[in-house]
């Protein structure tokens, strides 16, 4: 079965995250495959919209941590970054296509950074996020350290990435960090809005995200490559490991 579920309709490519099995979470396949799918839809003249969404009833867990420790040795987290989240954050950014990130569930740890990069995100009604680093005691990475910020301002970033409590999708749209939200009529929401989008201008729209990410997001690839030499040391420290265990044995971490 692929990681990833492309569908092209009306000018619009739909990419669904695709392990139900494990909250949508990203392995490096799942990366791969999205990376690849965002190279080929910039490079289709048929795309005029992207849509990333999850299947079933979760966006994305975020990083299937699992993954990450199967091999049982040391692991450079900076490493990881530079070939999975750091090209893909900066990749959708530097879309000249509309992205719409369409949150149908929960939203968490890279994930949530992947949402954040994409230009528009729509959210179910149900739907939440999650920083989610600091619960195996990780900084924020995948943008988040400047994506969220610029959102929800820094003292509500700082809080949610310290306390790692839900931000629920109403919450999101009235703090600006979600452009709209829908219950039943979600799905037809999404499809409105990218509808629109893929009707419009296409080379006024490249144009308009470059000034957007010259004025806004100057210097995301310096806070990338900054959250990878912090993860770096991050994922060598005794609190980690005793976060991680504590996340596979299903209890509440002891950190000190």
């Amino acid at each position: 079965m692929t990681t990833l579920h492309t569908e092209l309709k009306a000018g619009t490519v739909i990419l669904t995250l695709n392990r139900p099995e494990r909250a949508n979470a990203f392995n490096f396949e799942m990366t791969n495959e999205l990376q690849r799918a965002l190279t080929e839809a910039e490079n289709n003249p048929q795309v005029r919209c992207v849509v990333i969404t999850g299947a079933g009833n979760v966006f994305s867990a975020g990083q299937d941590i699992g993954e990450m420790k199967k091999g049982g040795g040391e692991i450079s987290y900076r490493e990881h970054l530079e070939k999975t989240y750091n090209p893909l954050i900066l990749q959708i950014r530097n879309m000249g296509k509309p992205v719409i990130a369409a949150v149908n569930g929960p939203c968490a740890g890279a994930a949530f950074g992947i949402a954040l990069a994409c230009d528009l995100r729509i959210a179910k009604s149900s739907a939440y996020f999650v920083v989610g680093f600091s619960g195996i005691a990780l900084a924020p990475d995948s943008g988040i350290s400047l994506f969220l910020p610029k959102y929800i301002g820094l003292g509500r970033a700082q809080e949610y990435f310290y306390s790692n409590k839900k931000i629920p999708a109403q919450l999101a749209y009235e703090w600006g960090m979600v452009n709209q939200v829908g219950g039943f009529n979600y799905q037809r929401l999404v499809t409105q809005i990218a509808g629109e989008l893929a009707t419009g201008p296409r080379e006024a729209f490249a144009a308009g995200k470059k000034a957007f990410n010259r004025a806004i997001l100057p210097n995301l690839e310096d806070a990338l490559n900054y959250e990878g030499i912090l993860q770096d040391v991050a994922g060598k420290s005794a609190e980690h490991k005793e976060g991680v265990a504590a996340f596979f044995e299903k209890r509440r971490p002891k950190f000190g």
